[in-house]
C-alpha cells in the first residue's frame, strides 16, 4: 500500500500535470508524517539555518585571494615579469618588480581579509543567537544555526524572525501581526501579515504541536514581495483542507515583530535559502569611463614597452655584428654561450629588455586609484549640506567605483512621484456625480461660509443622488489596505472629526492615507479592520460594519484595486478604485462625461486623480467569483498571471461614482536643481507612471518645460489619428529644421533666441517604437525617435511601466554617442532603470528603500543631486584624471632615461638606477603627494561650481582624458626625460666635478638623474595644486625630505645584508660637488619651464571657463571660508540670455 502511494506521488510530481512540481518543495510541519493514505512521506534535505556572508575560510583565503587578484591583467603582467626575472639572467634584481607587486598584493589581501573577518564576526553573532523551538509540546531554546526546515518556532515582540516562516498563529485574536522590514527594504512602517485561517486559533505550544499539515511552495527565489504556496491541513481521515499561501502569510528573516506579544510559525526557507540571503548577491559591476580610458592607456604603454624592448634587441645585435664588438677583451664568452641558438639568445635579450623597461607600466597606480576612490567616497557622506535634518538621513555611498562618473553625466532620468515631488499627499477635492466637494468647504454635510461658489453635497438633486454620494464616501472608507495603529484612543466614537482627533493610519501608499483622512472631513471615518469586519463611522456617528470578503490587490499593470464587502443588510458590493484610464473602459453607467472633464482639469493643475466605481453582486455571482479566485490562488505556477486574468473578468460592468484629487507638492528646490542641471549641459528626462496631464503640470512647475516650450506629442491619442511612421517623420522634420541653430551651449533649451521643444511620449507609443518588426523598421523608428529627442530640451515619458523606464535608459545609453546616463528614483518601480543606468541614485523616500538599496548612491532629497554632480562629481573627475595622467607622466620620466642609457652602454641591459630607487620610486618617493592631491584638490571653490553650473561643461565627455591631453602628458614626460639625461650627460661629459679631480661614475650619474627626476615630478604636482592646506605642504615637502634622508642613509652605511656596496658614499659625494647642485637646480628649472609657459600662454590667450573663474579678482574664498558679503561670489565671464 505504502509502495503504491509512493509511486503514485512520484508519478504525480514528476510526470507533470498542470503544475511543474520540480520547481516546488514540500515541507512537513513539525516533521510530522502525513496520515496513512495521504501523500507519501518523502524526507527532503535542506540546508541548515547557518548564514554565510563571508567569501573566504581560514584554509582557502590565500589561494582564493591570490587567484582573484591575479585575474587582474596588471597584476598578472607583473607576476610574469617577476617570474622572467627569476628564470633568466636579467639586468635588475627580481626584488625590483617582486617587492612592489608583493606590496600591492599584500595591501589588497589585508584589506579584503579584514573585511571578510568582520563578515565572519557578524555571521557568528547571527548564527549563535538563541531561538525558541516547539518540541513535544514545550518550548526549547537552541542556537539559530540548528534550525531546520519544518521546525515550529515562537518569536516574541521586538525579536527578528530567524528564518523565513509561514505564519501559523499569533497572540492577537484576529490572527494578525505587525511587522517592520527596515533591515530588508528600509520601510519603517508597520505591515500587517495574516495567519493561516485554519491554524490561527492555536495559541499554546500544545495546540501548535498537535497541528498535522504539509506545505507545498515554490523553491527559494530572491523577490521579497512574492511568494506562492498552499497548505494542506489534515483533520482525521477526511480530505485535507487546502488553503492558498501568499506573501501576506510569509514572515521574512530579518524583519521584526511589532505590537504583537508572540507568534508561531513554521520554517520553510533556512540559511542561505532565505530571501534575505538570496538578496546578498551583488549587482552587476559597473565600470566608469575613466577606468576604461585607463585600461586603454595601459595598452598603449604596453605597446611602447614592447617597441622599446624590440628596438633595443635589434640594435644590440646590429652593434655586435661589427668585429670585436661582440666579444671585447674584458668580457670573453664561454664555449657554451657561443654555441647557443641565435634566436634563443635574441628572445632572452628581448625578455631582459622587457624587464628593464617594465616600470613604464605603473603597478601601484591601481592601488592608488582604489584608495582614492574608497577614501574619497567619505567626502559625500561627510557633507553636512547634504544631510536632511527632517529625515535624520544623510547621503549613502553603496559603491565607490563610480565617483568620477558623477562628473561625466549627460542624461538624467528622474522619477516624478517622491523624487521631484514630496510624496506627501494632501486631499484637495472630490467630484461626486458631477458635483465638486472640497473638504475645507464641507464638514459633516454642513456648508462653510467661505464655500458659497462651490457645488455642495446638499445641492445634489433627489434621494438617489444623495445615496450615490454616501456610497462614494463609503467606497473610499472601505477600498484600501490601511491598518489603524494600536492605541487606547484609536477606537470608538471619539474618532469623529468633531473631536478634533485623527486616526493613526498605517499604509504603504501615502495616497490611501490622504484619501481616508480627507473623507473624515465629510463625516465618514474608517475605524478599524477586526475579525474580517471593517468598521466605519458615518455622519450620524453610527458605526457601520462591513464584512471584508475579498481584496483584489493593486498592481502597476492594472493600476487599480478592488474590495468585495458585505453590508449588515446582506448586500454584497464590489468597490473599485484606480487610474481613470483603467476605470473608464470598465464603466457602463454614471456621469462619465462630467467626471472625466473634472479629472482632466485637475490633472492639468498637477493633481493626482483616482476614479471610484462599484457594482452590486448577487449571491450566485459572488459564489462564481469565489470559485474563480480560489482556483487562481491555489495555483503554484503562474499564480500572478491567473489572478490577473480573474481580476479582469471580475472588474467589469461598473457604475461610476466619482473621482478624487490629491496634491503631491513639488520638493524644495526641485525647480532650481533642474535649471542648474540644464545649464550644466545635462538633459533631464522625467519617466513616470502618472497620466500625461498631471506629469506635464509637474514639469511646468519644476521648470523642465517653460512657457514658450513647444510640446511635441507621441501619444496613444495622437496615434489613433495618424500612423506612428507619419507622426515621427512629421516631428523629425519640425525639430531638425531648427536643429542646426541648436548648439551645444543652448542644448538644454535655455537660450531665448532658438525654438525650445519638449517631447511627451506615453508607454503605449514607446512599446510601438521598441517593438521588433519583420522588415527591420523598428531600428528606423528608434533612430527617428532618438533624433527627435536629441533636439528637444526636455522629454517627458508618462504611463511608463518599470521595465519601460529601463528600456528608455538602455536606448539612450547604447545610442551612437554613448552618453553617460544617471537614473534617480525613490520606489521599487525605479529599481530597473537605476540598475540599467551608468550611475544609479536612490532617493531615501516614503516608498521604502528598495531604490536606495539597489542604487550606487542614495540621497535624502532631489535637491542634493545638484551638489552631488556639480561639486562632488566635478572634483572627483578632476582629481582622478590628474592622478591617471600624472602616473603615466612620472613613469615616462622614470624609464625613458633608462632607454637612452642603453645607447651608451652597448645595449648591455645595464641599469641606470640602483635597485632601491627602482623599487621605491612608485611606492614611497612619489606616491603620497599624488594620493593626497587626488583627495583634497579644489581647483575652483565649491560655491563657484554651484553658482555657475556651466563650469560642468568644461569636463564633459571625458575632456581631461582625451587623446590630445594624454599625448601632451606623454610628450612632457619625454621632454623631461631628455632634459634629465642629456643635461646631466653634457654637463659632466668632459668635466672634473669634484675638488680632488675625480670624475663621477655611472652610479653617481644615475643618482643625479634620479634626484632631478624626483624633484621635477614632485614640483610639477605642486605647480598643478590650487588648493593648499598644511597637509599638502607636509606631504609634498616631506616626500622630498624623505628621499634625501633615505639616500643619505642608503649610501652612508655599509649594509651587511647586501651582496654589493655600489651605492656606498655615492649620494654624499654627489652633494659635495658644486656643479652637481648647479645641475639639479638648472635641470629642474628647465624641465618645468615649458609646462609653466604653456599654462601662462593658454590662460592668457585661450582660457577655459574654469581658468577665467580662477583668475577672476572676485574669486570666492576656499570652501571652508565664508564668502565676503560685499562682493559677488562669481562673475559669469560670458552671460547667457535667460528666459523669464
Amino acid at each position: 500500500m505504502e509502495c503504491c502511494s509512493l509511486a503514485r506521488t512520484l508519478v504525480h510530481r514528476y510526470c507533470a500535470g498542470e503544475e511543474d512540481w520540480v520547481d516546488s518543495r514540500t515541507v512537513y510541519v513539525g516533521h510530522r508524517e502525513p496520515p496513512p493514505g495521504a501523500e507519501a512521506y518523502i524526507p527532503q534535505r535542506y540546508p541548515d539555518n547557518r548564514i554565510v556572508s563571508s567569501k573566504y575560510t581560514f584554509w582557502n583565503f590565500i589561494p582564493k585571494n591570490l587567484f582573484e587578484q591575479f585575474r587582474r591583467i596588471a597584476n598578472f603582467y607583473f607576476l610574469i615579469i617577476f617570474l622572467v626575472q627569476l628564470i633568466i639572467d636579467t639586468p635588475t634584481s627580481p626584488v625590483t618588480s617582486g617587492l612592489p607587486l608583493f606590496f600591492v598584493i599584500t595591501v589588497t589581501a589585508i584589506k579584503q581579509g579584514y573585511e571578510d573577518w568582520l563578515r565572519h564576526k557578524a555571521d557568528n553573532a547571527m548564527n549563535q543567537c538563541s531561538v525558541h523551538f516547539v518540541q513535544h509540546g514545550r518550548l526549547v531554546r537552541k542556537q539559530s544555526r540548528k534550525l531546520r526546515v519544518g521546525d515550529i518556532v515562537m518569536v516574541k515582540e521586538d525579536e527578528t524572525f530567524p528564518c523565513d516562516l509561514i505564519f501559523l498563529s499569533s497572540s492577537r485574536a484576529d490572527g494578525t501581526c505587525h511587522v517592520t522590514t527596515a533591515s530588508l527594504d528600509g520601510e519603517s512602517s508597520h505591515k500587517t501579515h495574516y495567519a493561516v485561517q485554519d491554524t490561527k486559533g492555536f495559541h499554546s505550544e500544545e495546540d501548535i504541536d498537535s497541528l498535522h499539515a504539509t506545505i507545498e511552495c515554490e523553491q527559494p527565489q530572491p523577490d521579497l514581495y512574492k511568494f506562492v504556496g498552499r497548505i494542506n491541513v489534515y483533520n482525521g481521515q477526511n480530505d485535507p483542507v487546502v488553503r492558498p499561501l501568499g506573501s501576506e502569510n510569509l514572515l521574512l528573516r530579518g524583519a521584526t515583530l511589532k505590537n504583537t506579544e508572540k507568534i508561531f510559525g513554521v520554517a520553510i526557507y533556512t540559511g542561505m535559502e532565505t530571501k534575505m540571503a538570496l538578496n546578498y548577491q551583488s549587482k552587476s559591476q559597473k565600470r566608469s569611463a575613466v577606468e576604461k580610458s585607463m585600461n586603454t592607456f595601459l595598452i598603449v604603454y604596453l605597446c611602447i614597452l614592447i617597441s622599446k624592448a624590440l628596438v633595443n634587441t635589434i640594435l644590440k645585435y646590429v652593434w655586435q655584428s661589427k668585429p670585436f664588438q661582440d666579444e671585447p677583451w674584458y668580457n670573453r664568452k664561454t664555449e657554451a654561450e657561443r654555441q647557443r641558438n641565435l634566436f634563443l639568445r635574441a628572445f632572452t635579450d628581448f625578455l631582459a629588455f622587457m624587464v628593464l623597461f617594465n616600470y613604464i607600466i605603473p603597478v601601484s597606480m591601481y592601488v592608488t586609484v582604489e584608495m582614492q576612490k574608497f577614501l574619497g567616497s567619505y567626502f559625500i557622506t561627510w557633507d553636512n549640506e547634504m544631510f536632511d535634518e527632517e529625515m535624520g538621513e544623510g547621503p549613502l555611498v553603496n559603491t565607490s567605483d563610480l565617483n568620477e562618473e558623477l562628473g561625466q553625466v549627460e542624461y538624467v532620468f528622474t522619477d516624478k512621484t517622491g523624487t521631484l515631488t514630496e510624496n506627501n499627499m494632501e486631499f484637495k477635492e472630490c467630484c461626486v456625480e458631477g458635483h465638486v466637494c472640497v473638504p475645507h468647504a464641507v464638514c459633516n454635510g454642513q456648508a462653510l461660509p467661505d464655500a458659497s461658489a462651490i457645488d455642495m453635497i446638499d445641492a445634489s438633486p433627489g434621494a438617489s443622488g444623495r445615496e450615490r454620494e454616501e456610497l462614494f464616501f463609503r467606497a473610499l472608507c472601505l477600498c484600501h489596505t490601511i491598518q489603524v495603529k494600536d492605541d487606547d484612543e484609536a477606537d470608538g466614537p471619539q474618532k469623529s472629526p468633531d473631536s478634533g482627533k485623527r486616526s493613526a493610519y498605517i499604509s504603504s501608499s501615502p495616497d490611501e492615507v490622504a484619501l481616508v483622512e480627507g473623507i473624515q472631513r465629510f463625516g465618514f471615518t474608517f475605524l478599524r479592520l477586526k475579525d474580517s469586519y471593517m468598521e466605519l463611522l458615518n455622519r450620524d456617528n453610527d458605526v457601520e460594519r462591513f464584512e471584508l470578503l475579498e481584496i483584489l490587490s493593486f498592481d502597476s499593470v492594472r493600476r487599480r484595486m478592488s474590495v468585495i464587502v458585505k453590508s449588515a443588510a446582506g448586500e454584497i458590493y464590489l468597490f473599485c478604485k484606480g487610474a481613470d484610464s483603467s476605470i473608464f473602459p470598465r464603466v457602463i453607467e454614471g456621469k462619465v462625461d462630467q467626471i472625466r472633464s473634472r479629472v482632466e482639469r485637475n490633472a492639468v493643475e498637477g493633481l493626482r486623480t483616482l476614479c471610484v466605481a462599484y457594482k452590486r453582486l448577487v449571491p450566485e455571482e459572488y459564489e462564481g467569483i469565489c470559485e474563480l479566485l480560489q482556483a487562481a490562488k491555489l495555483a503554484l505556477q503562474d499564480r500572478d498571471k491567473k489572478l490577473a486574468e480573474a481580476y479582469e473578468q471580475i472588474e467589469t460592468d461598473l457604475i461610476l461614482l466619482g473621482a478624487t484629487a490629491v496634491e503631491d507638492r513639488l520638493q524644495e528646490k526641485a525647480a532650481d536643481t533642474i535649471e542648474a542641471l540644464q545649464k550644466a549641459g545635462i538633459k533631464v528626462w522625467v519617466l513616470t507612471g502618472d497620466k500625461m496631464e498631471t506629469a506635464a503640470a509637474t514639469c511646468y512647475a519644476c521648470k523642465l518645460f517653460r512657457r514658450n516650450t513647444q510640446l511635441l506629442e507621441v501619444t496613444t491619442k495622437r496615434l489613433e489619428e495618424q500612423s506612428l511612421h507619419d507622426v515621427l517623420f512629421e516631428l523629425s522634420k519640425m525639430v531638425l529644421r531648427c536643429g542646426a541653430s541648436l548648439t551645444r551651449d543652448n542644448f538644454s533649451g535655455l537660450s531665448a533666441d532658438t525654438q525650445d521643444y519638449g517631447l511627451i511620449i506615453d508607454g503605449a507609443a514607446l512599446s510601438l517604437i521598441m517593438k521588433p518588426r519583420e522588415a527591420g523598421s523598428s531600428s528606423n523608428y528608434r533612430e527617428l525617435f532618438l533624433d527627435i529627442c536629441r533636439n528637444c530640451s526636455a522629454v517627458l515619458c508618462c504611463r511608463m511601466a518599470p521595465l519601460q523606464k529601463a528600456q528608455i535608459v538602455k536606448l539612450i545609453k547604447f545610442s551612437k554617442e554613448h552618453p553617460i546616463t544617471l537614473a534617480i528614483g525613490d520606489g521599487a518601480n525605479d529599481v530597473s532603470m537605476i540598475l540599467e543606468a551608468h550611475v544609479g541614485i536612490g532617493v531615501i523616500g516614503k516608498e521604502g528603500r528598495q531604490a536606495a538599496r539597489n542604487s550606487d548612491y542614495a540621497i535624502p532629497k532631489f535637491k542634493h543631486l545638484k551638489k552631488m554632480l556639480l561639486v562632488h562629481g566635478h572634483f572627483y573627475y578632476i582629481r582622478i584624471s590628474e592622478l591617471v595622467q600624472y602616473f603615466f607622466y612620472k613613469n615616462v620620466c622614470f624609464i625613458f632615461p633608462q632607454f637612452l642609457y642603453q645607447f651608451f652602454c652597448g645595449f648591455s641591459q645595464q641599469t641606470l638606477y640602483d635597485t632601491a630607487y627602482l623599487t621605491l620610486y612608485n611606492i614611497s618617493f612619489t606616491s603620497l603627494p599624488i594620493l593626497l592631491y587626488s583627495l583634497v584638490e579644489q581647483h575652483v571653490a565649491m560655491d563657484a561650481l554651484q553658482r555657475d553650473p556651466a563650469l560642468y561643461r568644461d569636463i564633459a565627455k571625458n575632456a581631461l582624458l582625451r587623446w590630445r591631453t594624454f599625448i601632451y602628458w606623454t610628450l612632457l614626460g619625454l621632454y623631461d626625460a631628455l632634459v634629465f639625461f642629456f643635461g646631466a650627460y653634457f654637463m659632466f661629459e668632459n668635466t672634473t666635478v669634484t675638488s680632488n679631480g675625480q670624475v663621477f661614475g655611472n652610479w653617481t650619474f644615475g643618482t643625479l638623474v634620479f634626484t632631478v627626476m624626483v624633484f621635477t615630478v614632485t614640483l610639477k604636482l605642486a605647480l598643478d595644486t590650487h588648493y593648499w592646506t598644511w597637509i599638502n605642504h607636509f606631504v609634498i615637502w616631506g616626500s622630498l625630505l624623505f628621499y634625501v634622508v633615505f639616500s643619505l642613509l642608503w649610501g652612508g652605511v655599509i649594509w651587511p645584508f647586501l651582496s654589493y656596496q655600489r651605492m656606498y658614499y655615492v649620494f654624499i659625494q654627489m652633494l659635495s660637488s658644486g656643479p652637481a647642485w648647479l645641475a639639479i637646480v638648472l635641470l629642474v628649472t628647465v624641465s618645468l619651464l615649458p609646462d609653466v609657459l604653456k599654462k601662462v600662454l593658454c590662460r592668457q590667450l585661450w582660457p577655459s571657463a574654469i581658468e577665467r573663474v580662477q583668475r577672476s579678482p572676485s574669486r570666492p574664498a576656499p570652501a571652508d571660508a565664508a564668502p565676503s558679503p560685499d562682493r559677488p561670489l562669481l562673475t559669469d565671464p560670458e552671460p547667457r540670455p535667460r528666459r523669464e
